[in-house]
């Protein structure tokens, strides 16, 4: 039976349980909240981004998980510099194109900051004289930096990236920096 982890990954983590290289480097990793032997985290969220990180022990359900190919829907809470006009927000919707072409269609929509997000250490910048708004995007690829990529694109760099939920598996109940088996 294949283990199953979900980890709701705090800002200044690394999706990684060793920093090999970097020795004397202020910096956390997986193994400072998780002491599982065996799994691995299936996909990736970049040390500047929050939320659902989901490991298992499991080498195909960690690629089904990983793989864009697989089209596992992928659902992140954005902080966005500015107020997205609908413009902004269809060209989320149909793709944009990034260096590395374009990105398939997204949901998205605008939101209210949500009720349940923790603070984070160090908190996001502001600005009195830039507004700040939310997204709720969902999409089914997985390139490097996409959300924040695409919101870029469209001229409202992210300012805060969190991912609430993979396919059925959502973050739902975990505080940050905290697990559980399922």
């Amino acid at each position: 039976m294949s283990r199953v982890i979900l980890f709701n990954k705090p800002f200044n983590c690394l999706s990684q349980f060793t920093d090999q290289g970097n020795e004397g480097v202020d910096r956390q990793t997986l193994s400072d909240f998780i002491d599982v032997p065996g799994v691995y985290a299936a996909g990736r969220l970049d040390r500047d981004s929050e939320g659902l990180l989901v490991l298992t022990d499991d080498g195909k359900l960690q690629a089904r998980i990983a793989e864009p190919k697989n089209k596992m829907a992928k659902t992140y809470f954005v902080q966005v510099e500015g107020e997205p006009e609908i413009r902004a927000v269809q060209a989320l919707r149909n793709g944009v194109v990034l260096k590395d072409g374009k990105t398939a269609p997204a949901r998205v929509e605008q939101v209210e900051e949500p009720n349940w997000l923790w603070p984070r250490t160090p908190p996001v910048r502001f600005r009195k004289t830039v507004p700040d708004s939310w997204l709720k995007i969902t999409i089914t690829e997985g390139r490097n930096r996409q959300v924040r990529r695409m919101t870029a694109a469209v001229g409202h760099p992210t300012l805060r990236l969190i991912r609430h939920s993979i396919g059925e598996w959502s973050l739902e109940g975990l505080q940050t920096g905290d697990w559980r088996s399922i």
